[in-house]
This record gives C-alpha cells, structure tokens and sequence, in this order.
C-alpha cells in the first residue's frame, strides 16, 4: 500500500477543549491529556488548526517510532522546551548530525565501560550514606537528595571530577529552567511566537546561562592542559562524523554535556525518589528487596559485582518506573504522510506517545496502580510487547544511558537501604506533575532511620 494514496483522512476527532487544555497544560502537561488515551489505542484531536496523534498502543507506537522512524523528527514542542538549554545535542538534533553525534559516544555506553563505573556509583552511594548517618532520623527532601547523589555520579564518571562546578547551583539551575516548561508547552501548542514572555522564562535564562558557562570553563581547562582523561568530555574532544571528518565545535560539545547532566542525572534521581516512596508504602516488598540486598552482600559493603546480581533490587527499580515514568510523555513530528493502520497520517501531525498513559493501561497491565515489581519477573517481561514499557523513550531514539541509569539506581537502593529504612513524612499524597521530567508535588518528605538488621 502507498501510505501517500491510500487511506482514510477521516479521523474520529475527540472533544478537547483547547482553551481549558492549555490552562491545564500550564500547571501540568500530564492533565491536559485527553482522557482516552488511557483506554483507547489512538486517539486524535485538533488544536489550532493541527492535527494531533495520540498513540497507546504498543503494536501502533511500534509501528510509527521504528517503521516510520525515517518520517518522523523532534519537532517545534521539544525545540522549544529544550532547544534553549540542550541547543542541537543527542537529545534535541535530528538527520544526521544526530545520528553521527550517537555514534561519537555509544562508546562510553558500552557494557565493559560501564562495569569500569560502578566503584564510582557505590562511592557516590556511600557519600549520601555518610550524610545520612550525620542526620539520623531528620527529614530528608528525598527527590534533593537523589539529585545531588546522581549529579555526583555524573560528574565523577562523565567529567573526571567536574574541577570545581558548583552542584547546588547546577542543580538550583535545572530545577529553575524546567520549572515553567508548562508554559512553552502550552504556548508552543498554539503555535506562540518564542519571543512571548511568560512567567518564570527570565529566571530559566539566567539558568540556562550558568549551566552552560560553567561547561565552558571545564572545557577550557580540558584543552589548556590536554588532560587524555577517558571521559566523555574527551570523547567528545576527540569525536569526529565519520563521513565529513569534521570535529565538535565547544558549543556542540556544551550541547551533549548538558544533555547528559540535565537529562542524565534528572530522570534517575526522580525514579529513586518515587522508588523510595513506594518502598515506604509497600513494607513486605521493602523487607523482600532488603533480604535479598543481605543475602547478595553477605552483610559486607556493596561490591561492583553485587550489583548486576540484585535481580528483585531492579524489578522494584523497573516497576517505580512504570508507574512514574521519569520522562512521561514522548512527542514527534511527521514530516510526510503514511500508513498506520487504516488512517493515512497527513504531514505535519504531531505524536504524543503518553508513556504515562500506557504504563497505567489495564489492558495492558492488569490492577495498573497497585505496585507490582512481580510484573518484572523474567518471564512476565518477555511476555509483553516491547513498547509496553518505555521509561526511556523508544525506536531509534531511545536513551543512550538506560542501561547506565538501571546500573547507578540499583548500586544506590542497594546502598542506602542495606542501611537505611525510610518513611514518609508527607501530609498528602502527592501528585505527579510534568516539568518535562515526572516531579512530585509536594516534595517527597522522609524521615531516613539506621537500620539494626536485615530484613526477615
């Protein structure tokens, strides 16, 4: 079939009001989505004249992000919200200087050069443990403190030690620029102009500013000394598209850098912090997850080679991230018509693949809200589609680090929790709202306590 002459161009368009989508879009993009997406396997709207696609299917998402993956890029949403910050990088470029950008740093992903990282994610881990045997019993603001422990991990393991950035202001930083990423979604789903002021965009800018001279100066230094430090700001030094020859300009390598530290260091905090929360709800999975962290490490510190061996630590991990996938929502555009199913897609829609939405689909995930690491047994997992499960994007453009990020989170919870048994100390549930990662309102609040002995 000739996805460009056959075809229905009739779409079944659900109500969607655009004026009250985009009041609720400010305040959290994750409420604007129309409640269908939650039961049905597509789902289209109109805002503004354009077509809208939203896709909960796995077998449909499969078929647009990797069949159609050639006809699909990033498009305005993500340029506007991350464009700023992440410039032209791994996340936010498309064609081919992403695909020569990939494969400049698949190397620093590979699974032997992880293995080399994990002493230096287990001293991160013992850093916070240190901070928390000084505050035993008081209240932690857990999401603060998984962002500073995984921003430690960042700049050890990708920056060779960082040479002084301030990680209170970075991370001050990244909190300020994502805060009023509702407004650009809202004001770019109407198609605003960039130069529209908003709440919170002078904040964001100054943000945006301090990141990316703080990268500056570690490049700079990186080249006045010629240090051949094999981390991936050497890589990128050195990274060259094997087609032209021609190397990264320092605004491109900020762009990668700042790709990795935002992007990288953000999700997996925010998918320990809602692991920690669940855990602190769930006492008889915490126990199980505690045994087994004992049982591995024989009560001595957590080696580099216990880590690939907490098996049930990483089901905990996986099934936290289902149900507050770290990025939630995923979009794209189509830059020409095709095939899916029996719509003919016209050129211009945009996707939404809400990940959120098909992490929390019953028929796919049977009791969907319950916390269930069960569901990550072996067995279970080979059992679903693919692209039922999708805290790190899908198709050709899912994350470089997931495998980097699995690594780090369980060598942090085997850490901590061998130590440490939290509570929750909030007054309310909260509620997960999108900044373009998946962050609790209000903060996650706990109280961390010495833990006497293993779990029964």
């Amino acid at each position: 079939m000739d996805a460009r002459t056959n075809g229905s161009t009739s779409f079944p368009l659900t109500k969607h009001s655009t004026a009250r989508a985009l009041l609720t879009m400010i305040d959290n993009p994750l409420d604007a989505l129309p409640p269908a997406v939650f039961s049905e396997p597509i789902v289209f709207t109109r805002q503004v004249g354009s077509l809208k696609v939203y896709l909960s299917d796995p077998t449909l998402i499969h078929e647009t992000l990797v069949k159609n993956a050639d006809r699909l890029i990033k498009g305005d949403q993500v340029r506007r919200i991350l464009g700023p910050a992440l410039g032209q990088g791994l996340l936010t470029a498309d064609g081919q200087h992403w695909k020569w950008q990939r494969q400049s740093v698949a190397a620093a992903f590979r699974h032997e050069k992880l293995l080399d990282l994990q002493p230096a994610m287990l001293t991160a881990a013992e850093d916070t443990k240190a901070r928390w045997v000084q505050t035993d019993g008081k209240l932690l603001d857990i999401g603060h403190e998984m962002m500073r422990t995984t921003f430690d991990i960042i700049v050890q393991t990708m920056l060779s030690g960082g040479h002084g950035i301030d990680v209170a202001k970075v991370e001050r930083s990244i909190s300020d620029y994502l805060s009023p990423s509702g407004w650009t979604f809202a004001l770019g789903t109407i198609g605003a102009p960039d130069w529209l002021p908003y709440p919170g965009r002078s904040k964001a800018r100054a943000a945006v500013a301090f990141l990316r001279s703080s990268l500056a100066a570690v490049i700079a230094k990186r080249r006045q000394t010629g240090d051949v430090t094999h981390d991936l700001v050497s890589m990128l030094l050195a990274a060259s598209d094997p087609e032209t020859g021609r190397t990264m300009t320092d605004e491109e390598i900020i762009d990668n850098l700042m790709t990795f530290i935002t992007a990288g260091h953000e999700t997996t905090a925010l998918g320990l912090a809602w692991t920690f929360h669940l855990l602190a709800q769930h006492p008889a999975e915490e126990a199980k997850l505690v045994h087994e962290i004992f049982e591995i490490t024989g009560g001595g510190p957590v080696m580099p080679e216990h880590v690939a061996q907490l098996t049930y630590t990483r089901q905990v991990f996986s099934e936290a991230m289902r149900l507050y996938p770290p990025a939630p929502i995923i979009t794209r555009t189509a830059t020409e018509a095709f095939q899916l199913d029996k719509y003919l897609i016209p050129a211009g829609s945009v996707f939404f693949i809400p990940i959120y939405a098909v992490h929390h689909r019953a028929e796919i995930w049977p009791d969907p809200e319950t916390f269930d690491p069960g569901r990550f047994d072996p067995e279970k997992s080979r059992a679903r589609h693919r692209y039922a499960y999708m805290p790190f994007g899908a198709g050709p453009r899912v994350c470089i680090g997931n495998a980097f990020a699995l690594m780090e989170a369980v060598a942090v919870l085997a850490v901590l929790l061998q130590s440490f048994q939290l509570s929750n100390r909030n007054t309310k549930p909260p509620k997960p709202v999108m900044k373009v990662t998946l962050r609790p309102r209000p903060n996650l609040m706990m109280v961390g306590r010495r833990r006497l002995q293993p779990a029964a």
